[in-house]
């Protein structure tokens, strides 16, 4: 136990190790001036109810195995993807918190809203941040800090679970500058997984050779077709692990 009389010398001391221990969790420390890390609700019309729905559930359903956050492309499993979601993903008692448009800010804000504590996940699996480029309030060093907020948040609130973040999921038909910083981003999500999370990278199953995306998986070359989300759903199958071992 630290005593309750620790120096201030010995205190920065012990950040200095906590930051050597998690650099993944301590790169681009969160500043007031970066949107993405800065917790907010979504006001636009058209998605207030949904978010209201997405709170009620993460603060009213019965603890559950496995949560997925995100955005509309993790949604869309109750569109497009509703048969692979059934198929796959249902029976593991999973719970959707997607909510379309969301940024890493609104996730941080339904999370302090609607903490995960009480559901007790095994897994939770997340996906985020093509919006925050996409909508551009957040460039992607913003971005990636937004990400590390997201997951430390994450981190606290379920330490016993196992946390998945996948790659941001490539967009657009062909290589273009959005690309590129997605590919950055996902570069360091990559380097630093290890006890915090594991990434998965799923997106790279929809590039081709020649770097284009196929509109059969992406038919607006952002969002999946029910051909894209069995195929999520299958990785997700062959890679997600319970912490009961299943």
């Amino acid at each position: 136990m630290i005593s309750p009389l620790l120096c201030v010398p010995c205190a920065g001391l012990l950040a200095l190790a906590t930051w050597i221990a998690y650099p993944s969790m301590s790169q681009q420390p969160s500043t007031p001036t970066n949107p993405a890390t800065m917790p907010v609700a979504r006001t636009d019309q058209g998605i207030v109810a949904r978010q209201a729905e997405v709170v009620a559930r993460a603060k009213e359903s019965a603890p559950t195995s496995v949560v997925f956050l995100g955005d509309s492309i993790t949604q869309g499993f109750e569109g497009a993807g509703k048969a692979a979601w059934d198929a796959h993903i249902a029976p593991w008692g999973a719970l959707n918190l997607g909510v379309s448009g969301d940024r890493t800010e609104h996730v941080l804000w339904r999370l302090q809203e609607a903490p995960l504590t009480r559901l007790k996940p095994r897994c939770v699996v997340l996906l985020i941040g093509t919006n925050n480029l996409g909508h551009g309030t957040s460039t992607a060093e913003q971005t990636l800090d937004g990400l590390w907020a997201v997951i430390r948040t994450i981190r606290a609130q379920a330490p016993q679970a196992r946390l998945y973040v996948h790659e941001i999921f490539p967009r657009g038909e062909r290589f273009h500058a959005m690309r590129g910083e997605i590919a950055q981003i996902n570069q360091v999500l990559r380097a630093h997984q290890g006890a915090d999370y594991t990434c998965l990278s799923t997106g790279d199953l929809w590039v081709r050779k020649d770097g284009t995306i196929s509109a059969d998986i992406m038919p607006d070359f952002l969002h999946l077709s029910p051909k894209g989300y069995e195929q999520w759903a299958q990785d997700l199958k062959a890679k997600v692990t319970l912490t009961d071992g299943r």
